[in-house]
């Protein structure tokens, strides 16, 4: 269920289908056997609202300055999507495709390219925010309440660009997630079937309101104590509602400032396992290896990812931190001196 090019006309259609058996029917598990409900008044008002939120989201383009830290894992161009939130042509994306980027490009479906600035970028979250430096004449979206919707929910994901398209979605679970990179979010929504177009699609319900911006492909959606189940994870905007003034202004959170160690960790029963260490980071320069199991840090056991960032972030951003590993079956205590993440990356324009 996937339009690859979201002109004017196909939109229009693309919408009306979802709505139709979104709203006619409700249930996922019958969804597509279904046929489309004779549209109403009510449901005419919701095809309107889906056709708005479609139009809404774009393409976004960026390159990243020369020597870009983040260069080495997302490359140096990057591509994904956006939408609109606000009259003076704001655009919320994921924050990693502006990460440290020199130049940003929104792409709209008349074939418009027009430039950008970076607004922000909030590692705490992980959003990301341009801002058009030519008119969008796009209409903003209202922002929903993702902690509302319910498992199996009928949703439709946009993204924008040559290769946009729409497609139908479920929510399958409604969870924290700690990445295998340090970060955590709470409430994240996960989707199912899943899209290799994630990056800053936009996730809307039925009434044309955003409730999250996409951000990873995963294979565990359903939660992983439950059989495993390709799909999408994304950011709920309910994170964005009250920081959304604090990033206007300053470019990021207060919580974006924290402790940061340079580590790639899986988790596995609890077990966190170091995978890969980033160069030039404190975690290299304390000694820490890929294998080494974290047991400890400061005066806490390590059960799992979240715990582990959570202590990590609980005090000051530079610090001496102590770490308990195990390596082939004996334990070391490692100290490292943690940096501020934001510190470590390259100014991005206009932030």
């Amino acid at each position: 269920m996937h339009s690859p090019h979201r002109y004017a006309s196909v939109s229009a259609w693309w919408v009306r289908w979802v709505l139709a058996l979104a709203v006619s029917v409700g249930s996922w598990s019958t969804l597509a056997a279904q046929p489309a409900a004779p549209p109403d008044d009510e449901t005419e008002a919701q095809s309107r609202a889906l056709s708005r939120a479609s139009d809404a989201v774009v393409g976004v383009r960026s390159v990243a300055v020369d020597n870009a830290v983040s260069s080495d894992t997302l490359g140096p161009a990057r591509q994904g999507s956006g939408v609109v939130i606000d009259g003076d042509d704001l655009v919320l994306t994921i924050g990693y495709l502006i990460l440290e980027a020199d130049q940003v490009q929104l792409v709209l479906d008349d074939g418009r390219v027009l430039p950008a600035r970076v607004v922000a970028y909030d590692q705490a979250t992980g959003f990301g925010l341009v801002q058009s430096l030519a008119p969008l004449h796009l209409e903003p979206v209202p922002l929903g309440d993702a902690a509302q919707l319910n498992v199996d929910e009928p949703l439709m994901v946009v993204s924008g660009g040559e290769e946009g398209g729409i497609s139908l979605a479920r929510l399958v679970s409604h969870r924290d997630f700690a990445a295998y990179w340090e970060y955590h979010v709470e409430g994240a929504l996960f989707t199912a079937p899943a899209r290799t177009d994630h990056s800053g699609a936009a996730l809307f319900n039925a009434n044309g309101e955003l409730l999250g911006i996409g951000s990873l492909m995963v294979m565990d959606a359903q939660g992983p104590d439950k059989p495993r189940l390709p799909g999408n994870m994304f950011v709920p905007v309910d994170l964005l509602k009250d920081i959304l003034p604090e990033l206007r202004s300053r470019g990021m959170t207060s919580s974006s400032t924290r402790a940061w160690l340079g580590l790639n960790c899986v988790e596995i029963d609890g077990i966190v396992r170091v995978v890969r260490v980033t160069p030039d980071s404190p975690a290299a320069d304390a000694g820490l290896q890929p294998g080494d199991v974290i047991v400890r840090i400061e005066d806490t056991d390590v059960n799992g990812l979240e715990g582990l960032y959570k202590t990590l972030w609980r005090d000051s951003a530079e610090r001496d931190v102590m770490l308990v590993v195990s390596r082939e079956g004996m334990h070391t205590t490692v100290k490292a001196h943690t940096r501020d993440r934001m510190k470590t990356l390259r100014q991005a324009q206009g932030v």
